[in-house]
């Protein structure tokens, strides 16, 4: 009985340290229009989504294909990020 309930918390913990993380970048790229802070923005709100699927459906294992999608979703966009700025620093 405590184990789900420690999953529930920590899974919480996680949304609430993305949402964070998302905030802080949505911050940078509002002060320095850097479109490389965008994205990361983007990747930590699907990151945020990913735990709050996993804490309301309250998987008791991660296996599900969907949730890994929106993980997937998240490093797409964080590698689509740095794909962008190189390219945009070549020119």
């Amino acid at each position: 009985m405590i184990v789900p309930m420690l999953h529930q918390f920590l899974w919480g913990a996680e949304a609430m340290a993305s949402l964070t993380a998302a905030l802080l970048f949505l911050r940078f790229w509002r002060l320095t229009r850097d479109r490389l802070f965008a994205f990361f923005s983007l990747a930590f709100c699907a990151l945020t989504l990913n735990w709050v699927v996993l804490a309301i459906l309250n998987a008791p294992a991660e296996g599900h294909h969907y949730i890994y999608l929106l993980r997937l979703v998240a490093f797409v966009l964080i590698i689509s990020g740095i794909v962008d700025k190189n390219r945009r620093a070549r020119r």
